[in-house]
C-alpha cells in the first residue's frame, strides 16, 4: 500500500507547479470580488446587499462563457502531446473566435436582464444600488470570457505563468481603481457602489490587453500566434469546442445557480441576510478555485498522456491529481472550523455605532454559514477534477 501510495504522490509536485499559476490566477478573479466586497463592505451592509445582488446575475452568465472556454485547454493539451503546430494554431483561432461571440452575447444577455432586478422582491434599497453596478460589470464580460480563450490556450501549452501575471496586474489596478472611484479621490468622483463595477471593467480590460500582447509577442507562443491567416470557418472545430466544452458550463451553471437562488432567497429575509450569504459565497468561492485548478491540470497532464497513447502513465496521473485535491478540500474544512467567527469580520467596518446591529448580525449569520460551507469543502473539490478528467476522456 505504502509503494502504490508513493507513486501517486510523487506527482504532487509536478501537478504543483502546474496547478499554482492556474489557482493563483483563478483566485485573482474571486479576489476581484474580495476587493469589491471588502471596499463597499465599509459604506454599509446594504452596500455589501447590492454587490451580491448585483453579482449574482454576473456569476451566471460568467460560469457559461468560462465553461465552454475550458474545452481548448485539453484539445490545446492533446496537440502539444502529439507536437502538431497546425492543429494547435487552428484551436487557438477558433476558441478565440468563439469566445468573443459568447463573451457579447452573455454581457447583452446581462444587460438586458437589469430591469428583472425590480421584480425579484429583493430590498429596495438594495436595488437601487445593484443597478448600476450590475451594468459595468455585465460589459465586462466581453474582456473577460476573451481573456478566458488566451488563458486556456496557454494553459493547454502547460504554460500557466502568463495568466497569473495578468491576472496579479488586474488586481493590482482594481485595488487602486477601487479605492479612488468608491469613496473618491483626487480627481475622481465619489461614485459607492457603482465605482466599484467600473475598477472591476477597467481591470479586467487590461488583463485582456497583458495577455494578447503576451500570446502575440512572446516567443514560446511564435509558431501559434504569428502569421495567423483568416481562411474560412472550420464549423467542426467549433462544434467539437462546444460538445467538450458543454459539460463544464452546464456544471459550472448548476452550481452557480444553486449558490444564486440562495443569494435571492436570502434577499427576503432582508439586506442583512443577503450580505452574510455574500461573505459565506465569497470565501466559498476562494477554496473552489483551488479545485478548479486542479481540475485544469487535469485537462493538461492527462490530456498530453492522451496525445502521446501512455494510458498507463494516464491512470497514475489521474489518481495522484484526486488524492491531492482531497488533502486540501480536508484542510479547507478545517479552516472554516476553526475560523468561522473571525472571517467575516474582514468585511466590515465595526466600528461605527450607527452600524453595528446590522454588522453583528450579518457576521453572526455569516459565521454559521461557513460552517455549513466547511462539510461541502469536500465533494465540492472532488466533483471539480472529475469534471477535468471527464473533458479529456470525451475529446
Amino acid at each position: 500500500m505504502f509503494i502504490n501510495l508513493k507513486q501517486y504522490t510523487k506527482e504532487f509536485k509536478y501537478n504543483l507547479s502546474l496547478a499554482s499559476p492556474v489557482i493563483i490566477g483563478l483566485l485573482g478573479h474571486t479576489f476581484v470580488q474580495l476587493v469589491d466586497n471588502i471596499m463597499v463592505g465599509q459604506l454599509g451592509t446594504a452596500e455589501l446587499a447590492a454587490v451580491s445582488l448585483g453579482n449574482s446575475f454576473f456569476f451566471v452568465a460568467m460560469s457559461l462563457g468560462i465553461g465552454f472556454s475550458t474545452a481548448i485547454t485539453p484539445l490545446v493539451a492533446e496537440t502539444d502531446g502529439a507536437n502538431d503546430i497546425k492543429s494547435g494554431r487552428n484551436l487557438f483561432i477558433h476558441g478565440l473566435l468563439l469566445c468573443s461571440f459568447i463573451g457579447v452575447f452573455l454581457a447583452i444577455a446581462v444587460l438586458l436582464s437589469k430591469p428583472l432586478l425590480f421584480q425579484m422582491g429583493q430590498p429596495e434599497e438594495v436595488v437601487v444600488l445593484a443597478f448600476p453596478y450590475l451594468k459595468w460589470v455585465g460589459i465586462s464580460l466581453v474582456p473577460l470570457i476573451v481573456f478566458q480563450a488566451f488563458k486556456q490556450f496557454s494553459e493547454g501549452l502547460s504554460h500557466t505563468r502568463p495568466a497569473m501575471y495578468a491576472t496579479l496586474m488586474g488586481n493590482a489596478i482594481n485595488v487602486v481603481l477601487n479605492y479612488f472611484l468608491i469613496f473618491g479621490f483626487w480627481i475622481f468622483p465619489k461614485m459607492g457602489v457603482e465605482g466599484a463595477a467600473l475598477g472591476t471593467l477597467i481591470s479586467r480590460i487590461a488583463m485582456l490587453l497583458f495577455m494578447g500582447l503576451y500570446v502575440r509577442y512572446n516567443k514560446r507562443f511564435i509558431s501559434f500566434a504569428q502569421n495567423i491567416v483568416f481562411k474560412k470557418p472550420n464549423w467542426n472545430l467549433f462544434k467539437k469546442i462546444i460538445r467538450l466544452g458543454f459539460p463544464s458550463a452546464l456544471q459550472m451553471f448548476f452550481e452557480v445557480v444553486f449558490f444564486t437562488a440562495a443569494i435571492w432567497l436570502s434577499g427576503f429575509l432582508g439586506k442583512n441576510s443577503q450580505a452574510a450569504n455574500q461573505i459565506a459565497l465569497n470565501l466559498s468561492s476562494m477554496t473552489f478555485m483551488f479545485a478548479m485548478g486542479l481540475g485544469v491540470t487535469a485537462m493538461i497532464r492527462v490530456g498530453n498522456q492522451k496525445g502521446k497513447n501512455d494510458y498507463e502513465a494516464l491512470k497514475r496521473i489521474a489518481y495522484s491529481i484526486f488524492l491531492l485535491m482531497f488533502v486540501f478540500d480536508v484542510l479547507f474544512c478545517l479552516f472554516f472550523l476553526l475560523t468561522n467567527n473571525y472571517l467575516p469580520w474582514i468585511y466590515l467596518d465595526g466600528s461605527n455605532p450607527l452600524q453595528i446591529s446590522d454588522v453583528t448580525q450579518v457576521v453572526k449569520l455569516a459565521s454559521t454559514l461557513l460552517i455549513v460551507s466547511a462539510f461541502f469543502q469536500i465533494s465540492d473539490g472532488i466533483q471539480a477534477v472529475v469534471l477535468g478528467h471527464y473533458v479529456v476522456y470525451k475529446m
